[in-house]
């Protein structure tokens, strides 16, 4: 469970788009569970709010929820990622992307590639 943290943190901090950090970690009192949540803020003020719920088990880690949700820098959800059962009909069930009013199949991405795509639609905006 811990190199999971330290590979997240990682990413985090090597990122050059990530302008400040603010994580909490809640082990459970055999250390082989994990609530991490917090936020990201980048350097254009938009910000990326995450909730993950991992518990270890004789696979490695298994992530039992979590959300990604990522905002303009007027609060407005500009996309998010989440496993919350409740769109039973898409194909990655119970995984899937809010994009403005849509929803896709998605599968829960890893932290590296979801700043990519952060830093993609920074770019697309910068002035």
């Amino acid at each position: 469970m811990r190199k999971f943290v330290e590979q997240f943190e990682k990413a985090v901090g090597s990122s050059p788009i990530v302008l400040s950090s603010h994580i909490e970690k809640h082990f459970g009192p055999s250390g082989e569970t994990l609530y991490l949540r917090g936020s990201l803020r980048f350097i254009d003020s938009s910000m990326l709010e995450i909730a993950i719920f991992a518990a270890q088990d004789s696979h490695g880690i298994a992530i039992d929820k979590y959300r990604f949700q990522y905002m303009g820098s007027d609060g407005r959800m500009i996309f998010r990622y989440d496993n919350a059962p409740h769109y039973p009909d898409i194909a990655s069930f119970p995984h899937h992307k809010h994009a403005s009013d849509t929803v896709m199949p998605a599968s829960m991405p890893a932290i590296k590639d979801l700043l990519n795509e952060i830093s993609a639609v920074i770019l697309r905006t910068k002035p």
